[in-house]
């Protein structure tokens, strides 16, 4: 059974991020999501509460939507709250060790816009750091993040585009999830 930590900040806008959501929980892939927006909307996280979801699972999905090259506000308030020393980390903070720590977000621009001389001069694994660390620090093995670019229909990307790559990006974090039971 694995884990998903949704860090969405507008669910009923999302596109891509639900289309992924969607797909793992209706394949045969037994997941738990937490929905931290709908959860908590205050910001108000419940420590002990998603503590122990923690606790009931090996893999942990991180799915969230790539904003200003990190994570949700609300994403990142989980992080800094849930993972406390003791717990996380800390001469006794060894509970999530040898759990899966699975990045899976989405990129609204194009991936050409990702490189040394594009548009955000950095590519997506430079902004990916943060996490490898914090999986690190807390005894858990990084796996490497499912992303994929392109799911701003503003940007001019069409809705089934968005849903026929979202879908894709389910079909390997199933297949992972699989393969990690």
């Amino acid at each position: 059974m694995a884990l998903i930590i949704l860090g969405h900040p507008d669910w009923e806008k999302s596109l891509a991020n639900k289309e992924i959501v969607n797909g793992l929980v209706n394949s045969e892939a037994n997941v738990e999501v937490r929905n931290l927006q709908q959860l908590y909307p205050d910001f108000k996280i419940d420590i002990k509460k998603e503590q122990e979801a923690l606790l009931r699972h090996k893999n942990i999905v991180f799915q969230f939507p790539f904003y200003w090259y990190t994570m949700p506000a609300i994403l990142k308030q989980w992080f800094d709250l849930v993972l406390e020393y003791g717990f996380a980390y800390g001469s006794t903070g060894d509970k999530l060790k040898g759990k899966n720590f699975i990045p899976s977000f989405t990129v609204g621009s194009a991936e050409n816009e990702y490189k040394t001389l594009g548009e955000h001069h950095f590519r997506i694994p430079e902004f990916c750091k943060n996490l490898e660390q914090t999986a690190y620090y807390t005894q858990m093995n990084y796996i490497e993040p499912f992303y994929f670019h392109g799911t701003s229909l503003n940007a001019g990307y069409t809705e089934e585009e968005v849903k026929s790559k979202a879908k894709r990006q389910a079909g390997k974090l199933i297949k992972l999830l699989k393969t990690l039971e």
